[in-house]
């Protein structure tokens, strides 16, 4: 066989080749991975907080402002979160039996190396009777 030949053949440098078109593909989906992770843990957070505060306002009839006792557990609720970019929603007629709504918001934003593929709010509402 000829010289030529067997640098033709020879299959030297192929794992390098085939290594670099894999990777980045496996880099989107480890990224991808950690982006949806560390939204559904704000998920939760955001859950918990509305779960949270709403439980505060059902307790709270006769505190003087239970609005904000009910706003300040939820915010307590969710101390992970970044506090400026909480929306916390408090509506009763604070009498015994009523319902007590308490809605928490936070914004979000899924990016996939620089690039934002969804954006919105996560949202959760709970209602609970006013005891």
């Amino acid at each position: 066989m000829s010289r030529r030949r067997k640098m033709i053949r020879n299959e030297r440098g192929q794992t390098m080749v085939e290594f670099a078109l894999v990777v980045p593909i496996l880099c989107v989906v480890l990224f991808g991975i950690l982006q949806f992770g560390a939204l559904y843990n704000d998920y939760v957070t955001v859950t918990d907080a509305a779960r949270v505060g709403a439980r505060r306002a059902a307790v709270s009839r006769l505190a003087s402002d239970p609005s904000a006792a009910a706003e300040a557990a939820a915010r307590g609720a969710a101390a992970g979160l970044t506090q400026s970019k909480l929306n916390v929603a408090v509506s009763s007629t604070w009498k015994q039996g009523d319902p007590v709504k308490v809605t928490v918001t936070y914004p979000y934003s899924l990016d996939l190396l620089g690039v934002v593929v969804k954006s919105g709010d996560l949202k959760s509402e709970i209602t609970e009777r006013v005891e």
